[in-house]
């Protein structure tokens, strides 16, 4: 139980990105009042978990629907992972774990960011929804398992509201190198999980020898 903890609070804390999304919220809401600011971190947070819960819960129904086996999950969620990790390792910054250029722009002629893009695509983005289901996928029927999970989820929520409401102070604490060294070390640990993923999903597949 505490590896799967460790191993989710880890992809979580990779894929939604506590401070980047903090250093993000304050960037986009320099004239808000305090009151609103507070009012959309909480909000968009909120709409974030509810999001992530519909995928860790309703991931296996999907893939169910669509005919997709779990070692398929495992081998395209590890593949999406490595992605992210190896954009974290060199700093650069894609839709799956940031906004794009495009939402940026709209955001910022936005008053009320919380729903878009704070709490999708910027906390609940496609590498944290994946990973929600990937997560629940891989421990499907371990009650205590899966409960790592989802604490995991919401230690890693409450931990990125709390930034959310200190953004100003975050900002200016870690600036721009203190951001890069802590995201090229969540990106190193995620590339190698990822790659774990992969490897359990070519051996669940019957594709390798065990």
């Amino acid at each position: 139980m505490y590896e799967t903890a460790i191993v989710a609070f880890t992809t979580f804390f990779a894929t939604i990105g506590p401070i980047d999304v903090a250093v993000m919220f304050a960037a986009m809401t320099p004239k808000a009042a305090p009151e609103f600011r507070r009012l959309m971190a909480v909000r968009g947070t909120l709409v974030s978990g509810m999001i992530l819960c519909v995928f860790a819960f309703a991931g296996d129904f999907l893939l169910r629907s669509l005919g997709i086996s779990l070692a398929a999950l495992k081998v395209s969620g590890g593949i999406l992972l490595l992605l992210i990790g190896i954009d974290m390792v060199f700093a650069r910054h894609s839709g799956s774990t940031s906004t794009t250029a495009i939402e940026t722009n709209e955001a910022a002629g936005k008053q009320d960011i919380s729903i878009v893009p704070l709490a999708t695509p910027l906390i609940a983005g496609p590498g944290a929804m994946g990973a929600a289901v990937l997560l629940m996928a891989n421990v499907k029927g371990e009650i205590l398992q899966e409960t790592a999970v989802l604490l995991a989820l919401l230690v890693v929520l409450v931990l990125t509201l709390v930034l959310l409401l200190i953004a100003t102070k975050v900002q200016s604490f870690f600036g721009v190198t203190g951001m890069q060294v802590v995201s090229r070390i969540f990106g190193v640990l995620l590339t190698a999980l990822a790659v774990q993923f992969m490897f359990n999903g070519l051996l669940q597949s019957g594709l390798i020898p065990q």
